[in-house]
């Protein structure tokens, strides 16, 4: 019996409608609700009074917003930038160098990411305390002039939150990478070598452009953590000292439950979910094309 046309695509649309009403029910609806309460000056309790975009203005406009975005985008180098550099040398010389217990290996590489980001917060602000761990290690070596209390520094304080994410995230982008250049023919090295290349451009020839796909998932990932960080920031500075460590996923709860600011946390909420929208597009982007 044939069947009518247009049937094959109504059943498909009966096997999605459940999984849209899912999507829609816990995504869409509450973006959408975040949008209505952005436009209003409220403070969860009272009537709100229609503010317009004001609430976005003041992204622009207030000096505490703009160093937050721009506390993100640091973290982005920390996030996904260094781990991205070491996680490719560190997958090419073991992929290379075909090293035994490399089963082993990924699994402890990849160990942080099993981790909830409350504990390796705890233990790191541990690790960053005047008496702690980093500070006992400089007296050892004789570097007592380096320590200092790390978190509570205005200089040093983003970059010591920066290299947690670091050590967080090389893990999962060493195991992206493993896992792509194992898939590489062993037939395109061989090929390298007959025409002479060495390790470096044996690497820059034949690995770095088959590992594309796996660059760009990690990218996507670590870009988006850089973004949402809250817990990290939340447990070892709370945004301190002063706004040095201060950032958006921090601002929207500061904003939201500390100030009683509700209709600018939503703001924030919302211009944040839309930068990490155009990062993430921008990445596939560029990696689709860079594929093709």
């Amino acid at each position: 019996m044939t069947r009518p046309p247009g049937e094959p695509r109504r059943v498909a649309y009966l096997y999605l409608l459940p999984a849209f009403v899912v999507y829609a029910a816990f995504l869409l609806f509450p973006i959408g609700r975040a949008v209505q309460f952005s436009l209003y000056d409220w403070d969860g309790l009272s009537v709100g009074t229609w503010a317009g975009l004001d609430n976005y203005l003041a992204i622009v406009t207030d000096e505490g917003l703009r160093a937050a975005f721009a506390h993100a985008l640091v973290l982005i180098v920390f996030y996904a930038v260094f781990p991205l550099v070491i996680g490719l040398a560190l997958a090419a010389i073991l992929n290379h160098a075909k090293v035994r217990g490399l089963g082993f290996f990924r699994t402890v590489v990849f160990l942080p990411q099993v981790i909830a980001m409350v504990v390796v917060a705890v233990a790191w602000r541990r690790v960053y305390a005047p008496d702690g761990s980093l500070n006992s290690l400089l007296g050892a070596l004789g570097l007592d002039s380096l320590a200092r209390g790390w978190l509570g520094d205005y200089t040093f304080a983003l970059p010591a939150v920066g290299v947690v994410g670091t050590w967080f995230e090389t893990g999962l982008v060493t195991v992206l990478l493993l896992s792509g250049m194992s898939r590489v023919p062993s037939e395109l090295y061989e090929a390298a070598r007959l025409d002479g290349a060495g390790a470096v451009r044996e690497f820059f020839a034949v690995t770095l452009p088959s590992v594309r796909a796996e660059i760009a998932v990690a990218l996507t990932l670590t870009v988006i953590a850089a973004l949402r960080t809250f817990d990290l920031v939340y447990v070892t500075t709370r945004g301190g000292p002063g706004n040095a460590t201060s950032v958006p996923s921090y601002e929207v709860y500061h904003r939201a439950f500390g100030l009683g600011q509700v209709g600018s946390a939503a703001a924030i909420g919302v211009t944040l979910t839309v930068l990490i929208f155009i990062v993430s597009f921008a990445v596939n982007r560029f990696a689709d094309r860079r594929l093709s």
